[in-house]
């Protein structure tokens, strides 16, 4: 049994933001994750980060922006938080080594992006998460923060109380990798989850391998409301081969898109008659589609992406890695011919239900980052707003988890006299295949409370007795199967274009798969390094996150942002200017709502057309 004041679960940079601020208040902290730091998938994230820097910007035009391009479902004292809190976390990383691309004058260099009115996207070449993580990571060697790498999560020891928001956080429980053993994490202060996105559940996307959605899908089943689970977003600009993500980099730059006749399609046809390529991505994804659909995609399948005309010194300096990726992936000289893109999943605007300090409505867990869903992104996602997000919201967790006292939350968790319960009509039951099956830990002593180590140890004694399970049983169905069936459902389904029918046949799927998974095996027998053990464990966090991200896309009858619904091609401020949340209520999903907050500090955001 290991014990700290503070936990974190994931070492990419909302978790090593977190564990470098609760640190700094003072605590003894440990990052727990399934893969070595530097190793995480913010070293893939190419863009950069928004921050508000030069004169003629603002923060209040960056949360205008951002709230703008969340189809107006970001919560103002999120997004606010982002934007005031950004340019000084942002220069913090530059004192602290960062790389940051620079002017012939010395400043940090900006790049226009989509959705943006001012270039504030401040980018180290097009590798940013590769330089923050590395930057971050050698912040948590020299303090000597305790990091046990290669070590999966995979149960939060909570405790159960029927009312949810009664429930205490004391630990986790995970499988060393390296030796195949089993242990307990006590956490004194609080869990952190910063476990990244949810990218497995799709079969096309840029989202790495070890993407399964592991917090959000241990929250959820503890108790944790998820929110706005239906909006995920699509990248314009991925390789169609591998989803291998091309930066909106490209465009910010002066890329141009082009459809198999020749046109530069975001303008020709009407997407975004004033800014075309840079739109937002949503607006993007669905113009590449649709020229797809209408014909006049290249080879019925993608576009083309034309950086040429901004001449190699200028790709070299500011956009080598994405030549290399071109050639590598698709055999491409991207300097002399145009590359082959389409959209592909992305992020997950989504995830575990925060306030602005990244609490739940569990005492001591917190969530920050992809897995979290505070909300800032809303509808849809700006790009250059997940690093700011990152580092914001994991500095700020990390602190509050430490003690640190930041006042009352703008933003409320669990449900409160604004939820409004909601249904909806499935073609199967959706929940566990057996009733009951959650994480939280049951309470023996028949008490109200439960002392941390005792709840931890309970944790870790039902976590050991599903691996030996899991281990031990030698036929079956094995989880490659099982998830190469969901990802196709998902993809087909749940895509860019949803409508009724396709959702409801993701639902059957998802059930179909989810009774199907009672009966996997683990076809590798050994202890160490068993990744067949820690991909059929994934597989289950992959069921739960499909199911709630379908759940919610069937109950949206709306367009707003990155939700496409075909019978419902109208923004429904009126009825749908509302998170959507679903909780794990005994195994059976409930879906409720609750009121977005558009008050902000100084002004309150009115819903507008979103044009581009």
């Amino acid at each position: 049994m290991y014990e700290h004041d503070v936990i974190v679960v994931g070492a990419g940079g909302a978790g090593l933001r977190a564990a470098i601020a609760a640190h700094e208040e003072g605590a003894d902290v440990a990052l727990v994750s399934k893969l070595h730091p530097v190793r995480s998938h913010t070293g893939a994230a190419e863009g950069g980060i928004n921050a508000a820097l030069r004169q003629g910007d603002s923060w209040e035009d960056h949360a205008y922006d951002t709230m703008k391009g969340s189809d107006y479902l970001g919560d103002a004292p999120a997004i606010e938080t982002l934007c005031q809190d950004s340019p000084e976390e942002t220069i913090q990383l530059e004192h602290w080594g960062m790389a940051f691309s620079r002017e012939e004058d010395g400043r940090v260099s900006q790049r226009p992006f989509g959705g943006l009115s001012f270039p504030r996207t401040t980018y180290a070449g097009a590798e940013t998460g590769h330089h923050l993580l590395h930057t971050m990571y050698q912040q948590v060697v020299k303090r000597g923060i305790q990091v046990y790498d290669e070590w999966y999560v995979s149960r939060l020891a909570v405790t159960n109380h029927d009312d949810t928001e009664e429930r205490e956080c004391h630990g986790v429980v995970a499988y060393d990798i390296k030796s195949g053993n089993v242990e307990g994490f006590v956490a004194r202060n609080g869990v952190i989850l910063t476990t990244g996105g949810l990218g497995q559940v799709y079969d096309h996307t840029t989202n790495a391998v070890a993407n399964t959605g592991d917090g959000a899908a241990m929250a959820y089943r503890a108790g944790v409301p998820l929110e706005d689970m239906e909006f995920i977003q699509f990248h314009p600009t991925t390789l169609p081969s591998t989803g291998v993500l091309i930066s909106e980099g490209v465009r910010g730059e002066g890329g141009i898109l082009y459809n198999n006749e020749g046109e530069r399609f975001m303008f020709e046809h009407g997407y975004a008659n004033n800014v075309g390529e840079l739109a937002s991505r949503d607006v993007v994804a669905r113009a590449e589609l649709t020229e797809v659909n209408e014909g006049r995609g290249i080879e019925d399948e993608y576009v083309h992406l034309d950086m040429r005309h901004l001449g190699e010194e200028r790709i070299i300096d500011r956009l080598e890695n994405i030549l290399h990726l071109a050639e590598d992936f698709e055999g491409v000289n991207a300097l002399e011919e145009p590359m082959p893109v389409k959209p592909g999943q992305h992020y997950a605007m989504g995830g575990v239900e925060t306030d602005e300090n990244g609490e739940t409505c569990i005492s001591g867990l917190y969530a920050a980052g992809e897995c979290a869903c505070v909300s800032v992104h809303g509808a849809n996602r700006l790009g250059g707003n997940a690093l700011p997000e990152l580092i914001v919201f994991g500095a700020r967790a990390g602190r509050h988890a430490a003690g640190a006292d930041f006042g009352p939350a703008k933003i409320t968790t669990g449900k409160t006299a604004d939820t409004e319960l909601g249904e909806v009509e499935t073609p199967v039951e959706p929940g566990a295949v057996d009733a009951g099956d959650g994480d939280a830990v049951a309470d023996g002593s028949g008490t109200a409370l439960v002392d941390p180590t005792q709840t931890v140890e309970s944790a870790l004694e039902a976590e050991r007795a599903r691996v030996e399970h899991l281990l031990e049983k030698d036929e079956g169905v094995q989880q490659a199967e099982l998830r190469a069936k969901l990802q196709r459902s998902m993809t087909q389904n749940v895509n860019v274009f949803r409508n009724e029918e396709g959702l409801e046949q993701a639902l059957r799927d998802i059930r179909e798969v989810r009774e199907e998974y009672q009966d996997v095996y683990v076809n590798d027998p050994s202890r160490t390094y068993n990744t067949d053990l820690i991909q059929t464990i994934e597989m289950r966090n992959l069921l739960d996150l499909a199911e709630a991200i379908t759940l919610g896309a069937l109950a949206r009858d709306e367009f707003r942002g990155a939700h496409w619904r075909e019978a419902h091609q109208e923004r429904k401020d009126e009825q749908w200017l509302k998170h959507t949340l679903l909780s794990w209520n005994d195994g059976t999903p409930e879906l409720w709502f609750k009121p977005v907050i558009l008050e902000g500090e100084e002004k309150e955001y009115e819903p507008k057309i979103r044009s581009y």
